[in-house]
């Protein structure tokens, strides 16, 4: 579950640069060789040997003369040369010593492939301790311990130092996963669609080179296009942030998370802490800096293969050639879910393909070049597109029509694509048992155009393309700050409580899980943040109630308060639309013998707001990160439809507009058959106060605003728990 790690880290350019020594190693001793043909230390070896690495190998063996062939050392200290990297392979209790040896030998990076450290308890971890320890005496970078290794295809280097089994062709991709069995599973998908790669890393328990440096060393690398990350979280997830965002301005990262069921989520007494589930957090982390989250790992490989060709579209108008008709319905579809849009060509592109094309030809957008559209047909259909300013990408449709030169429409394409003007995707249909289409197909792909078996993953493919220019081109502005709040009422509120408190040394300590404010608290505290609240009073008795229920105004709703009282409806704690003085007196009493056990039963009198759209604002805290903000439909139906959204906080006004626009039954908002719609911009402002204030206050685990009442004029919260 860990990827990152605070120890060691370097992210700035120049210190970047020390894990050359880790991905452009120009010597590599294996500690820990073996004779053994299926040991770790005997197959890196032969994978490095295999691979045709570019340097020199040492292998080091206390026993054996020569392994695989090559001059064995028993230590590293009669290597005569200088070592760049070293792998270790021998049992963890050796390793603190084998690190302080490398340290003194000046080898400047080290894999640990060797387990029993911090995954096997505390022994491993005080083994773990030691050579950390080590390594920072002597100034040796850690890669691992318990992990595969890394890659790098570069021809120059050609270093597989890993022992895994696929042997990549050079390309741009490069790929850093956090569990080596789902890294190995990418690397062989990308060798199945014939995609080069450019590095590997598969880092382990992370203890000391994480995920991040790894992920600013692809962002710097030229070479590298795109980049692959397979996480299961972060141990420090505001270092990765602040990595992974400078780097996806620059080139796409394209990411997958696993862990999104809800089966191991803490049970959390509020309904955002609830619907939160299992860790959301991670895939708002890649929202808030642009990473390209994906939920199926074929899906991430097939779009990687347009990502390391092809170039970014400056819009989301796509233009469709294909010679045969069902294929194109079928990408249409898709394209349109992936917020991909047609327009219609214009009259000089028209009047061109007329004079192209054949004349059972379909012109228009999809140009339809027919079965029989031969390179020149293609070609024509291509130029057009290029040449048109309202086209941003080209999806192509090729079947492999017997009675036509395949190879020839391929060159056609290729010859178009090699501008990189506009980024091209292909459903390339044939049959590839025939030599003659294989023929085809290898044009294609060594002519740098994407290709794929079936419509909807062409599309998809394209999607992600255009989906990666908006996420460079959208700008969500600054946090907004609002000035009229009264931070020093929250704080003297938070303090009279108790629950937080300082230990002798000034450290912040909490007492057990926290506690829910009284509702007077949670309502003055949403006061000194300018967040409009439903006229109240506290009141013990009857006559109080009486009396504040009048001041008021009717009608009101009266609430039972208790500190073991959490859902008040659920223990008949909570009487609406109370229209008179009657009906506030009955309400009471029934109270009072329900609750009769608590014997700090208050009551909370508020005034009662009919008409309005229930809708919910809550919170949950995240550890090491700040809290995720949800909205969506309140009241009963928060529980029963669960149509809401989160985002990481702080929020801009452009965030909380979105999360109104991305609920499922957003057009409630607008009014539908004669209703009035919500007043927007209020229910946005209490979105952007609720995000500063748990931003201004971390002790915040939990909140509820539920439901706020929104109108055609205002909003306000008739209903909130706070837990701290």
């Amino acid at each position: 579950m860990n990827s990152q790690t605070s120890t060691g880290t370097m992210l700035d350019n120049t210190k970047a640069h020390e894990l050359d020594s880790l991905f452009k190693p120009r010597s590599i001793a294996i500690i820990g060789a073996s004779s053994k043909e299926l040991s770790i230390g005997n197959v890196i070896i032969k994978n490095l040997v295999h691979y045709n690495y570019t340097g020199k190998i040492y292998p080091i063996n206390l026993k054996e003369p020569e392994i695989r062939n090559i001059k064995a050392y028993p230590t590293i200290f009669d290597v005569p040369d200088e070592i760049d990297l070293a792998h270790i392979i021998i049992p963890s209790k050796f390793v603190p010593q084998i690190i302080e040896d490398c340290g003194k030998k000046g080898i400047k990076s080290v894999i640990i492939n060797s387990a029993g450290f911090s995954e096997m308890g505390e022994e491993g971890m005080a083994l773990q301790d030691a050579f950390l320890a080590k390594a920072k005496e002597y100034g040796v970078r850690i890669f691992g311990p318990n992990c595969q290794g890394i890659i790098n295809a570069d021809p120059q280097f050609n270093a597989y130092c890993d022992f895994t089994f696929t042997f990549p062709k050079p390309g741009s991709i490069s790929i850093v996963a956090l569990s080596g069995g789902v890294g190995a599973f990418i690397m062989q998908s990308l060798f199945d669609l014939d995609i080069g790669m450019r590095m590997y890393a598969s880092n382990g328990n992370a203890c000391d080179i994480s995920i991040s440096e790894v992920v600013t060393y692809y962002g710097e690398d030229e070479g590298t296009k795109a980049i692959i990350l397979y996480t299961e979280g972060f141990r420090n997830p505001r270092e990765f942030m602040d990595v992974a965002q400078k780097v996806a301005k620059q080139k796409p990262i394209l990411a997958m998370k696993s862990g999104r069921t809800e089966e191991g989520a803490k049970a959390a007494a509020s309904h955002t802490g609830s619907l939160a589930g299992v860790d959301i957090a991670t895939e708002l982390i890649f929202e808030k800096i642009g990473i390209l989250s994906f939920d199926n790992e074929e899906e991430m490989c097939q779009a990687a293969m347009a990502f390391s060709t092809q170039p970014i579209p400056r819009g989301n108008k796509v233009g469709i050639i294909t010679n045969t008709g069902g294929p194109a319905v079928i990408a249409t579809d898709e394209l349109i879910r992936c917020g991909l849009q047609l327009p219609t060509l214009s009259a000089r592109a028209i009047q061109t393909l007329k004079e192209t094309q054949l004349p059972e030809a379909s012109i228009g957008n999809p140009i339809d070049v027919v079965a029989t559209g031969g390179a020149i047909h293609f070609k024509s259909a291509l130029d057009v597109l290029m040449d048109e300013e309202q086209i941003d990408c080209i999806y192509i449709n090729f079947v492999t029509a017997p009675f036509t030169d395949t190879d020839e429409v391929a060159r056609a394409i290729v010859a178009v694509n090699n501008m990189k003007r506009k980024p091209i995707v292909c459903n390339f249909m044939t049959n590839m048992s025939m030599e003659r289409y294989q023929a085809t197909a290898k044009i294609l792909k060594d002519g740098g155009v994407p290709c794929y078996s079936f419509p909807t993953t062409a599309a998809k493919a394209l999607g992600s393309l255009y989906k990666f220019h908006k996420i460079q081109s959208r700008n969500i502005g600054e946090t907004k700050i609002f000035p009229d709040i009264d931070r020093a009422k929250v704080e003297e509120i938070i303090a009279r409580t108790g629950i937080n408190k300082h230990d002798t040394n000034g450290n912040l300590s909490s007492s057990g899980d926290g506690a829910f404010l009284p509702s007077a608290d949670v309502y003055e505290i949403l006061a000194a943040y300018g967040i409009a609240v439903a006229d109240w009073r506290i009141v013990s008795t009857t006559d109080e109630a009486l009396k504040a229920a009048v001041e008021i105004g009717f009608p009101v709703v009266i609430k039972a308060e208790a500190k073991a009282i959490v859902h008040k409806s659920d223990m008949g704690g909570v009487a609406i639309n109370l229209k008179n003085e009657e009906e506030v007196t009955a309400a009471i009493g029934k109270m009072k013998l329900k609750l009769s056990s608590s014997t700090d039963l208050q009551f909370l009198v508020q005034k009662f707001l009919p008409g309005g759209r229930e809708l919910i604002v809550g919170v949950a805290a995240q550890p090491d990160l700040e809290p995720l903000i949800m909205f969506g439909l309140g009241g009963v139906f928060v529980e029963v439809l669960k149509d809401v959204v989160f985002k990481l906080s702080p929020l801009t006004e452009l965030e909380a507009n979105e999360m109104l626009t991305s609920i499922k039954s957003s057009k409630l908002l607008d009014g539908v058959r004669g209703q009035k719609g919500v007043n927007k911009a209020s229910v946005i402002d209490i979105i952007l106060r609720v995000s500063q204030l748990v931003n201004d206050f971390p002790q915040i685990q939990e909140m509820d605003l539920n439901p706020i009442m929104a109108f055609e004029d205002r909003t306000i919260a008739v209903d909130a728990r706070i837990k701290i």
